[in-house]
């Protein structure tokens, strides 16, 4: 899977822009120098990925003293995955490019995996289409460690089990 550093510090901006603002409604527009020192990003490389999320009518700039970004629409309206392909992130999880026509294999044939890897990128793009700027904020991400570890679990006991039948 491709997902590189744009998409995840758009994110992680993000969220922080999103978790001041609601922290401090009455805070007014957050600076990105606030972010950069708090996310430990480069600030040039904040103020790339700002531009092209003010392109994309996710953020807004205020200028002037006091200036800085807010949300140009609710948290709760904002999915992860418009931030992602805002700063120009696709994801990827093949290795040919989508659009070129030509398979990932040296004679531009398709990998005999090639379905499967360009599912799963279906499914990350899905998952991120479910989840917003606020779910992330208050912590409301679908799935947990937890439900893992217990089927981890229970695939070791299944396995203890057929072991131990004749």
């Amino acid at each position: 899977m491709k997902l590189g550093t744009k998409g995840r510090y758009a994110v992680m901006a993000m969220v922080d822009l999103a978790g001041q603002l609601t922290a401090q409604p009455d805070l007014g527009p957050v600076t990105l120098s606030g972010i950069a020192a708090r996310q430990e990003i480069s600030l040039s490389y904040l103020e790339q990925l700002f531009s092209k999320l003010r392109k994309a009518g996710i953020v807004k700039s205020v200028r002037g003293p006091g200036g800085g970004y807010v949300l140009a629409r609710a948290a709760d309206k904002v999915r992860i995955s418009d931030i992602v392909l805002a700063v120009d992130e696709p994801i990827r999880t093949t290795r040919c490019s989508p659009d070129s026509g030509r398979g990932c294999s040296p004679d531009g044939s398709r990998c005999l995996t090639h379905e499967l890897w360009e599912e799963l990128g279906n499914q990350i793009y899905q998952y991120l289409k479910g989840v917003t700027l606020e779910d992330v904020c208050a912590r409301r991400i679908k799935g947990s460690r937890e439900p893992l570890a217990s089927a981890v679990s229970i695939a070791r006991a299944e396995e203890r089990r057929s072991d131990l039948m004749p």
